[in-house]
């Protein structure tokens, strides 16, 4: 009887574990475990920094507009530098190279830390360290970006992409909770402390990932001699594949005007609600809780395949969401609006991502995923110091609704004058596993 009892417990199991991996095939490969629960516990820290940064600013300035100043200057580097990045990931070890950029951003935030805690902190103190963290941020996103196809086979990038991403969101629940703990408990100084730490173990994980593309270990200038020709060969690459294409189209306008909640999200909370930095951590907390829904609804469904559905519908529900925030500003409505916005944000930035990894050859992803790094890091200063202005000049209820409408209406003008016109109607609601168009174009 004990045998067959630990027969049943033993399928049981078997079809436990059998199910979760249809859902999460990404978990059978040593490489992605690795790079996942090192983030996972980065990550965190990360959003800490994030939020106390933002708090900190405000708390030292009192403007909407240097708020978004910070953002732009933390973001510039990407507008001029993300394409040269994508040429050294496209030629050189990805593992080396975000080791070095990981160990380069502990750094800094253990500096910050360092000046909270001698209190010699000034504005344009941060103003620096932000920009250097955006100096390396612009070669180390598109790294990791282009990484997972480091850790996984091609039909589960989707999966490896939003288990990543639910990894990043499930740290944007409890980081900016904890940020907003500790500042009002015990100052800002933990919080940079807490990120800096949190980089040793990814820095470690990526230490014992397995590279499956051999590239040269070392950095040679010489084998960067014709980084513009390379360069300009990426983007002529990009103007051949109408999905990239639009999908960039897109991103631009979400990116500029749809995405700078560290600029909106603070200045409503401080000046429109007049409420403190725990509720403004637990405002982020809720956009994280609907960023986390949305990463995990598209891991749960990524062995059906990637829908351009999920790109359209994610775009524009976000500006609606944002619209209807600026139109009703109360705390609570905000609460359901900004958790919707993190559930839809992600939707868009994943499908996205995904979209764009499953377009590009071997040869140019890291090009084509710097262009991706360029759109959503270099962009950002546009669209901070423009929310950031009007917030100050105007109101932040007024930037809300304009950004929302802008974004409403750009995702129907490209979905049905470009996607429609280039693919039709039947193209939004195709499966795609893994493989790409023939030739990129559809078929006529």
């Amino acid at each position: 009887m004990m045998n067959i009892a630990t027969l049943k417990d033993k399928n049981i199991f078997r079809r436990i574990r059998d199910r979760f991996f249809i859902h999460f095939p990404s978990f059978k490969y040593r490489n992605f475990r690795l790079f996942f629960f090192g983030q996972v516990i980065s990550v965190i820290g990360t959003w800490m920094q994030s939020t106390a940064q933002s708090w900190l600013v405000l708390q030292i300035t009192n403007s909407p507009f240097k708020l978004g100043l910070l953002s732009a200057v933390q973001f510039l580097p990407a507008l001029f530098l993300s394409l040269y990045a994508g040429v050294i990931i496209d030629k050189f070890s990805k593992k080396k190279i975000l080791i070095f950029t990981q160990s380069s951003l502990a750094i800094l935030a253990f500096v910050l830390g360092l000046l909270v805690t001698l209190k010699v902190v000034q504005y344009y103190q941060i103003l620096i360290i932000a920009f250097l963290s955006g100096l390396v941020n612009t070669i180390d996103m598109p790294a990791r970006q282009s990484f997972y196809i480091e850790l996984v086979d091609k039909e589960h990038l989707m999966n490896a992409i939003s288990l990543n991403s639910s990894a990043f969101n499930l740290a944007r629940i409890i980081g900016p909770g904890i940020a907003g703990i500790l500042i009002g408990a015990v100052g800002y100084s933990l919080s940079f402390y807490l990120n800096a730490i949190s980089f040793v173990p990814v820095i470690v994980a990526i230490f014992f990932v397995v590279e499956r593309t051999i590239r040269p270990g070392r950095f040679s200038l010489r084998d960067l001699e014709h980084v513009n020709k390379d360069a300009i060969e990426g983007l002529k690459y990009i103007l051949k594949i109408p999905i990239i294409l639009i999908i960039f189209a897109l991103f631009i306008v979400v990116n500029v005007f749809g995405l700078n909640f560290n600029v909106l999200v603070p200045t409503l909370v401080k000046q429109v609600f007049k409420l403190q930095s725990t509720d403004y951590g637990f405002l982020m907390s809720m956009m994280g809780v609907g960023a986390l829904t949305g990463s995990l609804f598209l891991a749960v469904i990524s062995y059906k395949g990637v829908k351009h559905f999920y790109l359209f519908g994610g775009a524009l529900v976000l500006g609606l969401t944002l619209l209807l925030t600026g139109l009703f500003p109360n705390y609570y409505l905000t609460i359901a609006f900004t958790t919707l916005s993190g559930f839809s944000m992600v939707l868009f930035l994943n499908t996205a991502n995904t979209l764009l990894q499953m377009e590009s050859s071997e040869e140019f992803r890291g090009r084509v995923m710097s262009i991706y790094s360029l759109i959503f890091l270099g962009f950002t200063p546009f669209g901070a110091l423009l929310t950031g202005t009007l917030s100050e000049k105007i109101s932040v209820q007024f930037t809300y609704s304009l950004v929302g409408m802008i974004v409403t209406i750009t995702t129907l003008i490209v979905y049905f004058l470009g996607y429609r016109r280039v693919f039709g109607r039947e193209e939004l609601h195709v499966r795609r596993v893994s493989g790409s168009y023939e030739g990129n174009f559809p078929k006529k």
